[in-house]
């Protein structure tokens, strides 16, 4: 009996041992994800990807992941809690953090990308840049980057191209935007997102831009009639690891996890765009319309001059406004991104 009791014993003590081992190969990560209120993608691509992330990067770690808006940080602090180490990855809002460090908005300048793969281009051309000074300033490396997808114009009065917001009231959301709507006879109004549908309806503004689906979900085409379907932005994000988890992966380890998240964005990539003609549907009331409730708002063509129009911002309006500010905290910044950006657009 006392040899039986021996041998378990020293099972148990062996599979003890193996177990520890288990767990001490186990690496636990801590990420901060999107907020819930931005929808479909955070729900149906990026919280899925962390609760799984073992079986899609096919390594032993598991993630703890918190949507932002629950975890009573600010959007805006990303940067500044994974500098202070206390998350180890993040879903990172690239115009919120701009403040932060200015080199991130050379990914999403207004009228830089007007659509998909525009800005594709400017992200690949400029995503080195930005990934070198998140790590010299704050220890975070850059993943990948992403797109929710183009921010277009909705107005309550007839329009039939970009130029006729001359002398209308024109819902904006940044400074960048703002002066773009100077630019082209309008008169910009920042209002925030929740008030906007409020503000549309009593005459404070007779336009307003964001995303199609966002629109859809606010109920905005309730109160508009025409939507112009040409990107100011492409409210792009990214995924970042601080170094000092990066660095705690052999080069194997970091081959895998970077190839999980080069997959979790390719596929956002897709179904961002995917959302965004859904959604379009959907607001004018016309089949396929899965993703939303359908309206009637009449969707105004997209011109050449609009797009040439959209395109003009940057060199008069986004870019300089830009360049002065990267340049104070990151010199040689507008330089960087004309020789690299620059090229991607055609511009000298």
């Amino acid at each position: 009996m006392s040899r039986f009791i021996t041998l378990v014993a020293s099972a148990a003590v062996a599979l003890g041992a193996a177990g520890a081992a288990q767990a001490q190969d186990k690496i636990k990560f801590k990420a901060i994800g999107q907020p819930l209120a931005t929808g479909l993608i955070q729900k149906n691509k990026e919280q899925p990807f962390f609760e799984n992330f073992a079986a899609k990067s096919g390594l032993p770690i598991e993630v703890d992941y918190k949507p932002i808006d629950t975890l009573g940080i600010k959007d805006t602090e990303q940067l500044r809690v994974m500098k202070a180490g206390l998350f180890d990855i993040v879903s990172l809002r690239v115009s919120q953090n701009s403040r932060d460090e200015p080199t991130l908005l050379g990914l999403d300048l207004v009228g830089a990308s007007p659509d998909y793969p525009t800005g594709s281009k400017v992200t690949k051309a400029w995503f080195d840049s930005v990934d070198a000074r998140l790590q010299q300033q704050f220890g975070v490396k850059l993943l990948s980057v992403w797109p929710f997808g183009p921010q277009i114009l909705f107005c309550k009065k007839p329009i039939t191209k970009l130029a006729d917001v001359k002398g209308l009231k024109v819902r904006v959301y940044d400074q960048n935007l703002a002066k773009f709507i100077e630019l082209v006879g309008g008169t910009p109004v920042p209002i925030a997102f929740a008030d906007t549908h409020q503000s549309l309806s009593l005459g404070v503004v007779d336009c307003a831009i964001t995303g199609p689906s966002s629109a859809n979900s606010a109920g905005w085409p309730e109160v508009t009639t025409h939507q112009l379907p040409l990107g100011f932005q492409m409210a792009l994000n990214g995924y970042a690891m601080t170094l000092k988890a990066w660095n705690q992966l052999k080069p194997d380890q970091q081959a895998k996890v970077k190839a999980a998240f080069d997959g979790l964005t390719g596929e956002i990539w897709k179904y961002s765009e995917e959302l965004f003609q859904d959604a379009l549907n959907c607001n004018a009331g016309k089949d396929p319309c899965t993703t939303g409730k359908k309206f009637k708002l009449v969707s105004v063509p997209v011109t050449p001059a609009d797009t040439e129009l959209i395109r003009s911002a940057v060199t008069k309006v986004s870019f300089p406004a830009w360049s002065e500010v990267c340049d104070k905290s990151n010199p040689g910044c507008s330089q960087k991104w004309m020789s690299t950006v620059g090229p991607a657009l055609g511009l000298k």
